[in-house]
């Protein structure tokens, strides 16, 4: 990836902007802002260089050996929050706003600590791209998973108080000391006060959320004046740049599964495409929105070494998680057996393998500031 510190951002970066925007402090580390991002990965309209010898598929299992250990107990919560649904072999979280989607288990846990590697790579090392103050306060993580984003961020801002909201009590025991986590649907009222938080991150609830104008609304309240909101939100379909991907390819039928199944439940996949992300949050009432587009390539095929790199970690992550993904899905909501479950990702993965399709998700981040008391 091009260095991010080059000042010509890509023109895929966009922003959306208050018609006074006061100056905010900006971070001086190399995370600080979106719109310093190039790099063949940034940007619709740009294509990543493939390396040679594509041809050569793999014999092994995509590197799963990358997976790192989850711990999943919290002894201080209430038996009730292990309230989990098995379905076909795998757990599910049950809340109270209707059934999650992904399963909660080990193996699915593994896999959000890869994503959340490969993520992190796309990025270029940063953990994320809102230039928020340089002594953030208190910091909520919301949907925060096995909480690998929070520990990181509570270990890169010792002073700040870092809250990880999820459904299930999946995160580790030991964490930094300004570390915590909750059990919190955060379709349900947000029990902090108005105007607390300097930042509130949001990653993958793509598929969860019934309003996402609602959610952003929220985040809106509860995020201090001057403060930042960001989120990332990944595409359900593989696309590439250097393949032509037909109608009838199982890349484009995993994407329409997927789709369909999301606006039955009333909960769309769709909210990374065109501007969606971007427009809600300004709708929300954020200033200085930016919106910035990014390719993650899917399996080792990029020639540039560090998007090889994130490539693997995605390609192992979905090698292990294909079925907990689409199990919930396809069968409860689009009526398919166990069995079709099966058989469709055993397709995708095989199609999937092949590093000559040059795969690619589309992620989009999008990030806000609250105006300032007084600002218009």
């Amino acid at each position: 990836m091009a260095s991010t510190s080059a000042k010509t951002p890509s023109p895929n970066v966009t922003a959306a902007t208050s018609p006074k925007s006061p100056k905010s402090a900006k971070s001086p580390k190399s995370h600080s802002s979106g719109a310093e991002m190039t790099g063949e990965a940034v940007g619709t309209e740009q294509t990543i260089e493939a390396a040679a010898d594509l041809d050569v598929e793999d014999d092994d299992d995509g590197g799963s050996a990358l997976g790192s250990e989850i711990q999943s107990s919290t002894n201080s919560l209430t038996e009730s929050i292990y309230a989990y649904r098995v379905l076909h072999g795998r757990t599910f979280n049950a809340p109270k706003t209707s059934e999650y989607w992904a399963p909660n288990d080990e193996q699915q846990n593994e896999g959000l600590d890869l994503l959340h590697n490969s993520l992190l790579m796309l990025l270029g090392d940063r953990l994320f791209l809102a230039p928020i103050d340089d002594n953030p306060q208190r910091v909520l993580d919301l949907g925060t998973g096995t909480g690998i984003w929070a520990i990181d961020f509570g270990d890169m801002y010792p002073g700040a108080e870092v809250i990880g909201t999820d459904l299930s009590p999946i995160q580790p025991v030991w964490t930094p000391p300004n570390v915590k986590f909750e059990i919190d649907d955060c379709l349900l009222e947000w029990t902090w006060p108005a105007n607390h938080f300097d930042f509130i991150h949001i990653r993958a609830l793509y598929g969860s959320i019934p309003d996402w104008r609602e959610l952003y609304g929220k985040a809106f309240k509860h995020c201090k004046p001057g403060g930042w909101v960001q989120d990332l939100e990944m595409d359900v379909r593989i696309q590439s740049d250097h393949v032509a991907i037909p109608e009838d390819h199982i890349f484009e039928e995993w994407g329409r599964a997927f789709l369909e199944s999301a606006e039955k439940n009333g909960r769309t996949f769709a909210i990374s495409h065109g501007h969606m992300m971007r427009d809600t949050m300004i709708a929300a009432g954020f200033v200085d929105v930016t919106e910035v587009k990014l390719k993650a390539p899917c399996h080792g095929w990029p020639r540039d070494p560090k998007l090889q790199q994130a490539g693997l970690l995605l390609y192992a992550m979905l090698d292990q998680s294909l079925e907990g993904l689409g199990l919930y899905l396809l069968t409860k909501s689009l009526g398919w057996t166990a069995e079709e479950v099966f058989t469709f990702c055993a397709k995708f993965r095989t199609e999937m393998k092949k590093k000559s399709n040059c795969g690619w998700i589309l992620t989009t981040v999008v990030y806000g500031r609250k105006p300032e008391v007084g600002e218009t």
